[in-house]
C-alpha cells in the first residue's frame, strides 16, 4: 500500500477511536472539537494563523470560560471557540437575558475582535445527543483529511445540536468545498460558516514556509 494512503487511513481511524473513547466521558463544559493536543507541534507549524494569534486564541478561550463559570456557575452550559480573535459561543442558557449577558461579557475580554453568539435558550441536551454531535465532528474531520485538495488543519470544526460550525482562514474555493463535505455527513442538519476569507494569492504566499498535502 502507498505509504501516504496508509498514513491517511491510520489518522482517520484515530479520529474514530477518539469519538468512541470520549463518548463515555463527556462533561457539561467540554466543547465538541476534535484536534488540538493530538496534533502537536506539526499543526502549530502549519496553522495559517501566526503563532501569536494561536496563543491569543487559547488565552481568550480560557479567560472566557473562567468568567462564564464565575458569573453563571453550573446553570449554563457554554463552550467558547476562538479562531483569529473571532469567538464562537455554543451551548445552552436558561434565558435570552443570560444569552446576551454571556456575549457582552466575552466581548470585553482583551484581544477579542468579534463574537458569534449561537447559544440556545433551552435545556441541556442528553448525553446521546451530545455523543451524536461528537460523532458528526469526527466523521467530518476524517472526511476533510481524506480530501486531497484540502489542508485539514486549516479548518476548526465544532458541532452543537446537529449544527456544524466551520471556522478558519480559507479561500472561497476551500470554503465551498468543505461546506459541501459537511452537508454529506449523516446527522448534520445545518452548516454555519464563520470563515475569514483569503484570496488564492494570499494562500500561495502562506504555503512556501508551511507543510502542505502531497
Amino acid at each position: 500500500m502507498n505509504p501516504f494512503i496508509f498514513k491517511r487511513r491510520l489518522l482517520a481511524v484515530g479520529f474514530t477511536v477518539a469519538v468512541v473513547g470520549v463518548t463515555g466521558s463527556l462533561t457539561a463544559c467540554v466543547p465538541l472539537v476534535l484536534g488540538g493536543a493530538a496534533a502537536g507541534t506539526a499543526l502549530v507549524a502549519t496553522d495559517r494563523r501566526t503563532s501569536g494569534a494561536q496563543l491569543e486564541d487559547e488565552g481568550i478561550e480560557l479567560r472566557a470560560l473562567s468568567r462564564v463559570r464565575e458569573s453563571f456557575g453550573t446553570r449554563v452550559r457554554v463552550s467558547t471557540v476562538s479562531f483569529n480573535r473571532q469567538v464562537l459561543l455554543i451551548g445552552e442558557v436558561p434565558s435570552l437575558q443570560d444569552k446576551q449577558a454571556v456575549e457582552d461579557m466575552v466581548k470585553k475580554i482583551q484581544n477579542v475582535d468579534s463574537v458569534v453568539n449561537e447559544l440556545g435558550v433551552r435545556n441541556s441536551p442528553s448525553l446521546a445527543d451530545r455523543s451524536g454531535d461528537l460523532l458528526i465532528t469526527g466523521r467530518l474531520k476524517a472526511a476533510i483529511l481524506d480530501a486531497r485538495d484540502l489542508q485539514s488543519n486549516a479548518f476548526k470544526v465544532v458541532t452543537e445540536n446537529n449544527t456544524v460550525y466551520l471556522m478558519g482562514r480559507v479561500t472561497q474555493r476551500e470554503a465551498d468545498r468543505v461546506t459541501g463535505i459537511a452537508r454529506t455527513i449523516p446527522g448534520t442538519q445545518r452548516v454555519v460558516r464563520i470563515f475569514e476569507t483569503i484570496t488564492e494569492e494570499e494562500l500561495q504566499r502562506l504555503q512556501p514556509s508551511r507543510a502542505t498535502k502531497s
